[in-house]
């Protein structure tokens, strides 16, 4: 009896192809599929990933079926895929079809997204969803002003490895504004843009002063990396509001940073958030107080 074994295989298995969430959801979903109907499989991957089998090296005789999932179903690489398993019997599953279906196509059975016959919903809708923190990251660009106390790119290093070693979602952002319209691709446009963005996050990662402000101001743990040795401004900024998860670059690890995180990301964390910013509006009420005092003396 010959193999009954399914190569799994989709735009992410190709080298120069393009692997998006909904590709990879929607192999995820054909997986299952398959374990439901009791068949064993290999899925091939691209060498961008770490798993998987290289689809253009694997024994086709290895396999009684080509599974071929999502996005279009055209082209040259697929044209290569078809041939090299010439022998398989070739199913599509959640495929767009570029061309109208009487003009031909690689496939024995096809089950397809859309088509000039038939459209239907995407894999990727009953795909499983996995919950994950969304952290901001706003890093600060180096300050000649502090001479040789900057640290910013070995700061910036070991942040950006803490958090890809994490089940997180890291969205990096510039606190920078301006207005005129794509001269600065990335710039916000106005304060209110950057402050919609970071309320939308779960912690925020920074080296930027203002992006621990705008974090903590909306009751937001923040994360805060002093890339100054010793510390400068934001570490003295925490210190001024109470907060307690202020590192400075020459005592920085990645030790340190992951405890920073973890306990960011706990409840009791917005808390202590919430409580700084209070301090720092009850501060600045006095501040104000004397600042519009002393103005009005002024003019006396």
């Amino acid at each position: 009896m010959g193999t009954t074994k399914v190569l799994v295989t989709g735009w992410f298995s190709f080298v120069n192809g393009e692997a998006t969430a909904g590709d990879l959801l929607a192999r995820n979903v054909a997986c299952e599929w398959l374990e439901l109907a009791g068949r064993s499989y290999d899925v091939a991957l691209s060498p961008a990933f770490e798993d998987g089998v290289d689809w253009s090296s694997v024994d086709p005789a290895s396999y009684s079926e080509v599974l071929f999932i999502c996005g279009p179903a055209n082209g040259r690489q697929v044209d290569e895929l078809a041939r090299r398993f010439s022998g398989c019997r070739m199913i599509g599953l959640g495929v767009s079809m570029i061309e109208p279906l009487e003009d031909g196509h690689p496939f024995d059975v096809l089950l397809e997204r859309d088509s000039s016959a038939t459209s239907r919903p995407d894999l990727a809708f009953v795909a499983g969803t996995e919950a994950m923190p969304v952290v901001g990251l706003i890093l600060g660009h180096a300050q000649p002003e502090y001479g040789e106390l900057g640290m910013h790119d070995a700061t910036h290093a070991t942040v950006r490895r803490v958090l890809y070693d994490r089940r997180v979602c890291v969205v990096p952002f510039d606190t920078r504004v301006d207005p005129r319209r794509g001269e600065f691709p990335g710039a916000f446009r106005s304060p209110a843009e950057v402050e919609a963005l970071v309320a939308r996050m779960d912690v925020v990662v920074t080296t930027r002063l203002h992006g621990m402000v705008h974090a903590l101001k909306q009751g937001l743990p923040a994360v805060a990396v002093d890339p100054i040795s010793g510390g400068a401004k934001i570490r003295r900024q925490a210190e001024a509001v109470g907060w307690p998860v202020v590192l400075t670059a020459d005592g920085l690890s990645e030790k340190a940073l992951h405890e920073a995180l973890d306990y960011c990301l706990a409840p009791e964390a917005r808390d202590t958030a919430r409580s700084c910013a209070e301090r720092a509006s009850e501060i600045l009420q006095a501040t104000r107080t004397e600042f519009v005092g002393d103005l009005r003396d002024g003019r006396r």
